[in-house]
């Protein structure tokens, strides 16, 4: 098997544990979480276009993977992409103070308690390489909610895109499974099983050089 398709084999099985194939069903509120990826915003404001919730909640401040490419906070930047696909002004609700995932669980949760809204069904968005450890992050910091998460519908072959080329999306998503491995013990996530095939998979990319975005310390 040659190099290309060798890393194309292996991205694909960790791409796949990372999605959670969650059934979406009709929930109190829709929250995206801000990223470097505004298809998130679309596919979040799609689903409530679709009915799914009565709010939608973007939540986002400049991460290190977003401050300089955006000019203004991630949550800022989808509800404008919300509002352009007709999500009306009183059924967004925005949090754009935080900087990583813990931070959009904990700040948004906030949020929502100083306006009175207590949800009790969430529909999670993220990007869909992000899934799983999103769902970690908020089993952690908001325990008494089972979420259910969504993400872009698209294939591994398809998302990449110049402003996240193919490399950069296979190093994140090492980095993201990591900090899967990892965050349990820094209590920053709920524990995840990971099984030795996908995180085999991650040693060999590793070997080969995607090594940009783990965690040194």
């Amino acid at each position: 098997m040659e190099r290309a398709e060798r890393i194309e084999t292996l991205a694909e099985l960790i791409w796949d544990y990372h999605h959670l194939h969650h059934r979406l069903e009709k929930v109190d509120l829709i929250l995206a979480l801000g990223s470097n990826d505004i298809r998130v915003a679309a596919h979040a404001a799609d689903l409530w276009l679709a009915g799914l919730a009565p709010r939608l909640m973007m939540s986002g401040g400049s991460g290190k993977l977003t401050e300089k490419i955006f000019d203004r906070p991630e949550a800022i930047l989808f509800a404008e992409i919300a509002r352009e696909r007709g999500v009306p002004e009183e059924a967004l609700l925005i949090e754009p103070d935080s900087t990583n995932t813990g931070e959009n669980i904990i700040f948004s949760r906030r949020r929502l308690e100083e306006v009175g809204l207590l949800p009790r069904r969430i529909i999670l968005v993220q990007k869909p390489y992000m899934e799983r450890r999103a769902y970690a992050t908020f089993r952690k910091f908001w325990p008494e909610i089972d979420p259910l998460v969504s993400s872009p519908p698209i294939s591994f072959a398809d998302y990449p895109t110049p402003q996240l080329p193919r490399d950069l999306v296979i190093n994140l998503m090492i980095g993201d499974l990591q900090r899967i491995r990892h965050y349990p013990a820094r209590g920053f996530q709920i524990p995840q099983d990971i099984p030795d095939n996908v995180w085999g998979a991650a040693e060999e990319l590793i070997a080969l050089g995607f090594d940009r975005h783990l965690i040194r310390d």
